[in-house]
């Protein structure tokens, strides 16, 4: 669906970084990777270098400009990498000159087309390019920019602009004009933004929209955006399920305490999962396709669910809770947990802790776990409920 959305031919770059959006970096992009992804943009050069002794052969893009030393790091491990300011690329060819290695090092040259964050603009980056080229040791791999508010037709329009006379202004000054890129995922959501050369999908490629494409305003969303379903789903099962008599308090603090006689269930994480506090008494579960509160404070391992009024059989520790995704026809979703924390999906997702067991599935078949203690075929159970 994604090639779809950029076109014909246009590459993708999915990224993986943060742990893939906390869905876990080595094996979706392993599954990335068999679909026939082009290669993979990451934030850090640790986490290139971890893909690469995972058996990642596609090429991978390094976003964030690495400090000069690393040079060789990241030639010898085929990375390419991002360069946006002039002091930092002096010191990243300085590092690379002399150095005996048949191989090139990729420099990718983000262009600061509005963004304010990083990349050249104007003469620096003409300056940039030629140096590049100049350079023995290093190849001069594309030109990117990132999007301030795709959403903002205007705003995006004079990026767009600027991104274009900037490529313009270093053909001209007679340097090759390498690959171009700009697209990220509601880049290729939406109308008007061009794939050109490559594009950038993140949050898109875990089935989820980005926030500025949702809510009740007018969306310009293309209509194959309808078809992305979540990957992910967070499940848990209790380690208690008690009877607390009538003004009991629950958890730390506390800040729920019982009006009447409670059946409270205890399911085994919290903000050391990557569960906030924040959401302390402001979230719900499902069990047996039934909303239920969470209540008292998030602690570090644990959060609790009020299922006195749960339908039928009194709940057990057999019961399987949902914290994100579908159960019995019901739904708790990112974006719903985002604007209760009062932040963006991105967030909630890439802040699930490493500790999490990971259950990965294809055509529904548990394929592989990820654990702390080490990952396995054949989805075997994790020692936490």
């Amino acid at each position: 669906m994604l090639r779809e959305l950029a076109g014909d031919g246009t590459p993708l770059f999915p990224v993986v970084k943060a742990d893939a959006y906390g869905h876990g970096a080595i094996p979706i992009a392993r599954s990335l990777e068999a679909a026939g992804a082009d290669g993979f943009c990451v934030a850090a050069l640790d986490e290139g270098v971890v893909l690469r002794g995972a058996g990642i052969t596609r090429p991978i893009l390094v976003l964030y400009p690495i400090p000069p030393a690393l040079a060789g790091t990241a030639r010898d491990s085929g990375l390419g990498v991002t360069a946006g300011d002039a002091a930092m690329l002096a010191g990243l060819l300085a590092a690379l000159d002399g150095a005996a290695s048949p191989d090139q090092l990729a420099v990718h040259l983000e262009v600061e087309t509005g963004l304010g964050r990083g990349g050249f603009a104007g003469e620096a980056l003409t300056d940039a390019a030629g140096q590049i080229e100049r350079a023995p040791a290093a190849r001069l791999a594309s030109l990117w920019t990132h999007l301030q508010a795709p959403e903002d037709g205007p705003r995006t329009a004079r990026q767009l602009g600027r991104f274009e006379a900037a490529a313009d202004a270093v053909g001209a000054a007679g340097v090759g004009l390498p690959p171009r890129h700009v697209a990220a995922s509601a880049g290729l959501l939406l109308d008007g933004v061009a794939s050109l050369d490559g594009a950038r999908p993140g949050l898109s490629v875990y089935g989820l929209l980005p926030d500025e494409l949702l809510g009740a305003g007018p969306v310009r969303a293309k209509p194959a955006g309808t078809r992305l379903r979540p990957i992910l789903s967070l499940h848990a099962r209790p380690v208690r399920v008690a009877e607390l008599p009538e003004e009991w308090g629950v958890g730390y603090g506390p800040t729920f305490t019982t009006s009447r006689p409670s059946r409270i269930a205890t399911l085994p994480l919290g903000y050391g999962d990557g569960w906030p506090r924040s959401l302390s008494n402001r979230a719900e579960a499902l069990v047996r396709g039934t909303r239920v509160l969470l209540v008292g404070n998030v602690a570090m391992d644990a959060v609790m669910a009020d299922v006195t009024d749960v339908p039928g059989a009194p709940v057990t520790t057999d019961d399987e809770f949902v914290l994100i995704g579908e159960q019995a026809g019901q739904r708790i979703t990112v974006a719903e947990l985002a604007a209760a924390r009062g932040t963006n999906s991105w967030e909630v997702v890439t802040n699930l802790a490493v500790r999490l067991p990971r259950v990965y599935h294809a055509a529904s078949v548990p394929r592989e776990t990820r654990t702390l203690i080490g990952d396995e075929a054949g989805g075997r159970r994790s020692m936490r409920p």
